[in-house]
């Protein structure tokens, strides 16, 4: 089957666009100038946190998929989608070296008439400012000319069960209208609703502005967790009666950070551009605060809890039940499960884990020690820790089996264990 797609990133947006592109039959190849990455996807098994199970990837091979580290292909395809990683370097300033990358090597083999569309997350005005001088001085031709150019922001939710690509609208902001619709017609084929943005700003602006709403709305339940454990409340069963308001209210949870791809680095993108301004955006700065201080939060729970039980963290031995991000999902990407191993590491703690989803973990380049039989290991532990709910975990069991449980997550039933 004649390649019509190329996927430039074959992370935790290109996998689940190039499934659903192949599924839709369109000839896809997948791009990605990491060898390991693509040698796994060859022989059919999802590389690490990749967000696809080795079933999907051999039915994406069967359907004409095919992965490569060979540049040249991307000359040979109607459409080219840039789905690398943006993600932030060690001085938290925005990493979007990929991205140029993926730009650089596109430029050496675009051909007029080909539509390009940035689904990676970048700054307002990114597109414009990053992506188009560098294919047009790479390969001679002009965006909006030559060549159709639109961003096109990612939505994909890794493990959700209702919603996938098809049933995601799809925003798009081309550089022209031409342009506008040229995406359009190509994601028309993979979704049954596009929205038309203005142009690739308020697009880029439509990305940052879904995860900070959720960021700050998170934000307000971490701080609320805080308020009410002081205060002796249970917020749980506080979300519990405010969610029963059909109105003016939508429900979200607090937990021991936020994690992912996204929802941790956009708000540095929306900030760093309100400060070029001259102001930075506080909500957003504040609530990335409130975030970023729940591991210690967690650490400092877990240390006071063993404390009022006559035990010390230095030698306790403590089991982390899920390090991922999300729940029932092999992503590990910001999850704050490193951040909460170091601090109580450093308190002298000896730490176990159990994930379904993770077979080897490390943190800070030091292994921790997986515990292949779950009851057995919360029975020893002198405290068991829930970081991520996922499916397979009964919390019904795990409470009578602990010696303590503290959930983060407010999973397990009311007076069953220790809630954040």
């Amino acid at each position: 089957m004649p390649a019509d797609l190329a996927v430039i990133g074959l992370g935790c947006s290109g996998l689940p666009l190039a499934r659903a592109a192949t599924a839709a039959g369109v000839g896809t190849i997948g791009f990605d100038p990491d060898e390991r990455a693509v040698a796994e996807l060859s022989a059919g098994r999802p590389p690490a946190d990749a967000a696809a199970t080795p079933a999907e990837i051999r039915r994406m091979l069967a359907g004409g998929f095919r992965a490569t580290t060979n540049p040249a292909v991307l000359g040979r395809v109607r459409t080219a989608v840039i789905t690398v990683p943006t993600p932030l370097g060690a001085d938290r300033a925005r990493d979007l070296s990929a991205v140029r990358a993926a730009a650089h090597t596109l430029a050496s083999q675009l051909r007029p008439r080909t539509t390009v569309i940035l689904e990676s997350t970048v700054y307002p005005g990114g597109t414009e400012e990053i992506l188009r001088p560098l294919l047009e001085e790479g390969s001679g031709l002009r965006a909006g000319r030559d060549f159709h150019l639109a961003c096109s922001p990612s939505r994909t939710d890794p493990g959700n069960r209702v919603y996938g690509y098809r049933n995601t609208p799809q925003v798009i902001g081309g550089l022209t209208p031409a342009c506008t619709e040229a995406a359009a017609a190509f994601f028309g084929r993979l979704t049954d609703k596009v929205v038309r943005a203005r142009g690739p700003r308020e697009a880029e602006t439509c990305k940052l502005l879904e995860t900070n709403y959720r960021q700050l709305n998170i934000a307000l339940m971490n701080e609320m967790a805080v308020f009410c454990h002081d205060l002796g409340i249970d917020l749980w069963d506080v979300i519990r009666c405010a969610e029963t308001k059909p109105f003016g209210f939508q429900a979200f949870r607090p937990g021991p950070g936020v994690g992912g791809p996204g929802v941790p680095l956009d708000p540095n993108y929306l900030s760093f551009r309100s400060r070029s301004l001259g102001y930075p955006l506080r909500m957003v700065e504040l609530a990335q605060e409130v975030n970023e201080r729940m591991p210690r939060y967690v650490a400092q729970r877990a240390t006071t809890l063993l404390n009022e039980h006559g035990k010390s963290a230095r030698g306790a031995r403590i089991l982390l039940l899920g390090v991922t991000y999300k729940p029932d999902h092999p992503g590990r990407q910001g999850s704050p499960a490193d951040e909460i191993a170091t601090r109580l590491r450093e308190l002298g703690a000896q730490l176990s884990y159990h994930d379904p989803y993770v077979l080897q973990w490390r943190v800070a380049g030091r292994p921790i020690p997986r515990a292949d039989f779950l009851y057995e290991a919360a029975a020893d532990a002198d405290l068991t820790l829930l970081l991520q709910q996922h499916r397979t975990y009964d919390l019904q069991g795990l409470a009578a089996k602990a010696q303590l449980l503290l959930d983060t997550r407010g999973a397990s039933p009311a007076g069953a264990a220790h809630r954040l």
